[in-house]
């Protein structure tokens, strides 16, 4: 017998964290990277890592008459890396195999000395921060959407991004603009991944024994477990196993989800009863069918404990440990009524 047929209250209190459940994920890593991505912080700088491969050296003293080199040789299709100091400057811009390791990969490349003005021209000082956004959007998203044959998910963990040549070399004239896409951590670093988009999974997941901690701003941060949180994963669900033909009905998703995420949840804390006596609940994400097509096929199934006004408590210490390990908004879990045992249908294997 499942949790979630013995409790509807709780069970309508997370339906409702649900769709805010999807809206932080979105606000979280849809376009993150465009505010640190073209030069900003936090391991971001792509100038810095490519400072030593631009033409010209790095006294700007480059003849406009003389053929520019660009900082790089990437193109569509290639995969690029750098290294991140530990005071968050970039180091070592390579291009690598996309089975490597690697931090970018390149959707199209853009010349913007042919851009229709003579905005970036010889003299031309590099875009500043909101300028480069502006160019993302103007020439990268588009370009970058054809370039994945339309599969990807806008609210999906890889973003479109854009990368301008390092100071010197735009001072000696190099007018490159890369764009790709990239997936960051949730402070906007750029992440190492393998592998390219198209073929990729692109939900945003985490793993089981994780926990979430959602902040005022509604960002969530992976946190260690006896930090305050909100969801404890328990599970990674592909959807695409189970409704390999096309995107499911919703209410025969749900069902899914339910049984699945459930057992899942008592896999993962030893039992049915182990599941009750703690107090928290299944809770899974959702795929709209936007996202569906767009490659993102799997979600996440985690604990929560949902309060009567249908928010989420603030949750202390690991589940696995049992409910003497947790703290729920402050307080123990909450007692449990005895009860008999619940008879195990699971078929013999």
């Amino acid at each position: 017998m499942g949790l979630m047929k013995k409790s509807p209250a709780w069970r309508s209190a997370v339906a409702v964290q649900i769709a805010l459940i999807s809206a932080i994920a979105a606000a979280v890593f849809m376009g993150i990277y465009g505010i640190v991505s073209n030069h900003g912080s936090n391991g971001g700088d792509t100038t810095a890592a490519s400072e030593q491969s631009s033409a010209g050296g790095a006294d700007g003293s480059g003849s406009s008459d003389a053929k520019v080199e660009p900082f790089t040789s990437a193109s569509a299709g290639s995969c690029v890396t750098w290294d991140i100091n530990e005071d968050g400057s970039a180091a070592s811009f390579k291009e690598v195999e996309c089975s490597e390791q690697h931090r970018f990969e390149v959707s199209t490349v853009e010349d913007l000395s042919v851009y229709p003005t003579s905005e970036f021209g010889p003299d031309a000082s590099r875009p500043a921060l909101t300028r480069q956004h502006q160019l993302r959007d103007e020439l990268c998203e588009s370009a970058t959407v054809s370039y994945l044959h339309s599969k990807w998910d806008p609210h999906g963990k890889y973003d479109i991004a854009s990368i301008l040549p390092p100071e010197s070399a735009w001072d000696n004239g190099d007018r490159t603009l890369l764009c790709g896409l990239q997936t960051t951590d949730d402070r906007g670093v750029p992440q190492l991944t393998t592998g390219n988009v198209e073929a990729s999974e692109q939900a945003n997941l985490t793993k089981p024994g994780e926990c979430l901690a959602i902040d005022d701003k509604q960002v969530p941060h992976v946190v260690d477990c006896g930090q305050p949180h909100q969801l404890e994963t328990v599970s990674v669900i592909d959807l695409g196993k189970k409704f390999p033909d096309a995107y499911p009905d919703g209410k025969e998703m749900d069902k899914f989800l339910s049984d699945s995420c459930t057992a899942a949840a008592e896999d993962y804390l030893g039992g049915e009863e182990q599941l009750y006596q703690s107090t928290l609940q299944p809770f899974w994400g959702t795929v709209s069918e936007e996202s569906w097509n767009g490659g993102t096929k799997s979600v996440n199934c985690s604990l929560v404990h949902a309060r009567d006004d249908g928010g989420f408590s603030s949750i202390t210490g690991a589940a696995t440990g049992g409910r003497q390990a947790l703290s729920i908004d402050g307080n123990p879990p909450e007692e449990r009524p005895e009860r008999n045992p619940i008879r195990d249908n699971k078929p013999a294997p």
